[in-house]
C-alpha cells in the first residue's frame, strides 16, 4: 500500500510538472527571444540617433567614437552615403539576431547579436525550472511517504488489533489516528473487544460459579451413595436413595439457576416459601460433615417464617455460609432467624476467629479470601441473594456473623411467630 500511494502521488506530480513545465519552457523561450530582439532593436535605434546628431552637426563619425556606444557582445555596421561602411565590434558567426534602422541623414545602422547568448539564457532558465521540478518531485515523494505512513501504519495497527482480538486477547487499545474513517474502524474494534471481554469474563465466571456451586451437592450425593454401598438394610437403602434423589433434584436446580443467572442475572422465579423447611434441609445435609469434624450445627430463633424468593437460591446461599464456617470457622455453627421490619433475617455465626480486619467488607469480592480457598463462595452467595431480591451482609467480623435478608410474608396457618430453643 505504501508503494502504491508513493507511486500514485509521484505520477500525479510528474504529470503536473510535464504539463506546466513544458508550457513554462515554451513561454520562457519565447520571452527571452523577444527580449533579445527588443534589446537589439533598441540598440539600433539609439545608435542611429547618435549618428544622425553627429552628421547634423557636421562632426566626424568613426569607429573609435562609436565603440563606446555599442555593447561588447554586439556588432554594428553604419553605412553613410558616399563613405565606407563603419564597423564596430566583432562580426558574429553562426545565427544572429539582427536589427536595421535608417537615419534621417540617409545613413543605415545595422546591429547584430549572436543567438548563442539567447541560447545560454534559455539554458539557465531551463536549469532553474529543472531544479524547481526536482525539488517538487523530492517534496512530493517525502509528502507521499509521510501520507503513506500516516495511512498504512494505522491499518497495520488495526490489523494487529484484529489479529490479537481473534487470538483471545480482547483488551481494547483506545488508539486513534486522526483519520475519521480509520478512527471509526478503531472504535468498532474497541467496542467488539469490550463485548468479547465481557463475554469471556461471564463464561469464566459461570465456570467458576458452576465448579463451586456444584461441589457441595455432588459431595452430599457421593456421601449418600457411599451409605447405600455400605449397608444391606433395605429400609436404609430406600431412605438413603430418597435422600440421594433429593440431592439430584437440588443439583438440577443449581444447574438451572446457574444457567438462568448467566443469561440474565435479574431473572428469577420468586415464590413464597417456608424458611424452616430450607433451614432444616441444610441442617440435615451438613450435620454429617460437621459430626465428622467433631463440631455441631444448630438452629434457633423465630419459627414459621415465610419469605419471598427462590428456595433453591436461598439454600445455596446458606450452603455457602455453612461451608465457609466449616472450612474457616470453629466451634458450633448457629443458624438464627429473626424479623426486622418487613424482612426475615437468617444469621449464620460460629465460634471461630472471624474475618481478619484487613479484609473487612472486601470479603464479598471475588478471589478475596483470608485462607487458602478460591474466594468465590461468598461472592456467588451475595450475587444469588441480590438476584433473588434480598441481600447478604457481614453483620459482625469477630466472631463472624453473616445475615441473609429476605422479604417476609406471614404463614396463613400461623398467627404467632414462636421462639424455639436451639436444636441439634
Amino acid at each position: 500500500m505504501r508503494r502504491r500511494l508513493i507511486q500514485s502521488t509521484l505520477a500525479v506530480v510528474l504529470v503536473v510538472i510535464a504539463v506546466f513545465g513544458v508550457s513554462l519552457v515554451i513561454v520562457e523561450t519565447r520571452t527571452i527571444s523577444n527580449s533579445a530582439q527588443e534589446r537589439v532593436d533598441s540598440e539600433a535605434i539609439r545608435l542611429a540617433g547618435i549618428v544622425d546628431s553627429r552628421l547634423f552637426a557636421a562632426e566626424d563619425v568613426t569607429a573609435e567614437i562609436l565603440r563606446d556606444q555599442v555593447a561588447q557582445e554586439r556588432y554594428a555596421v553604419i553605412r553613410i552615403p558616399g563613405d565606407d561602411p563603419i564597423e564596430v565590434g566583432t562580426r558574429p558567426s553562426g545565427q544572429v539576431i539582427s536589427s536595421t534602422e535608417k537615419g534621417e541623414e540617409g545613413e543605415t545602422v545595422t546591429v547584430q547579436e549572436p543567438r548563442s547568448s539567447v541560447t545560454r539564457e534559455v539554458g539557465r532558465t531551463l536549469l532553474i525550472i529543472g531544479l524547481v521540478a526536482l525539488l517538487a518531485v523530492i517534496a512530493a515523494v517525502l509528502l507521499a511517504i509521510r501520507q503513506a505512513n500516516k495511512l498504512a501504519s494505522p491499518l497495520t495497527d488495526l490489523a494487529e488489533t484484529a489479529e490479537r482480538l481473534g487470538s483471545g486477547d480482547p483488551r481494547p487499545r483506545h488508539k486513534r489516528y486522526g483519520v475519521p474513517e480509520l478512527d471509526r474502524v478503531a472504535d468498532v474494534l474497541d467496542s467488539s473487544a469490550e463485548r468479547i471481554a465481557r463475554m469471556l469474563t461471564a463464561e469464566r465466571r459461570l465456570a467458576a460459579d458452576a465448579s463451586h456451586q456444584l461441589r457441595t451437592p455432588l459431595t452430599a450425593l457421593s456421601m449418600r451413595l457411599e451409605e447405600i454401598t455400605l449397608t444391606d438394610d433395605p429400609d436404609t437403602v430406600k431412605e438413603e436413595a430418597n435422600v440421594a434423589l433429593t440431592q439430584v433434584e437440588r443439583l438440577t436446580d443449581v444447574v438451572e439457576r446457574l444457567l438462568t443467572n448467566s443469561r440474565d442475572p435479574r431473572a428469577g422465579n420468586a415464590v413464597t416459601f417456608d424458611l424452616d423447611e430450607v433451614i432444616q434441609q441444610q441442617l440435615a445435609e451438613w450435620r454429617p460433615a460437621y459430626r465428622s469434624a467433631g463440631r455441631a450445627i444448630v438452629s434457633s430463633g423465630k419459627r414459621h417464617l415465610t419469605a419471598v424468593g427462590t428456595p433453591g437460591a436461598v439454600a445455596q446461599v446458606l450452603a455457602a455460609l455453612i461451608e465457609n464456617s466449616l472450612m474457616h470457622g470453629g466451634g458450633t455453627v448457629a443458624l438464627r432467624t429473626r424479623v426486622t421490619g418487613n424482612q426475615a433475617v437468617i444469621e449464620v455465626t460460629d465460634e471461630g476467629p472471624g474475618v481478619p480486619a484487613d479484609l473487612g467488607a472486601r470479603i464479598f469480592e471475588r478471589t478475596i479470601s483470608g485462607r487458602n480457598s478460591t474466594g468465590i463462595g461468598l461472592a456467588v452467595a451475595r450475587d444469588l441473594a441480590e438476584a433473588d431480591g434480598g441481600r447478604l451482609e457481614m453483620l459482625q467480623a469477630q466472631p463472624p456473623v453473616f445475615g441473609l435478608f429476605l422479604s417476609r410474608t406471614p404463614l396463613k396457618s400461623s398467627l404467632v411467630d414462636d421462639d424455639e430453643p436451639m436444636v441439634r
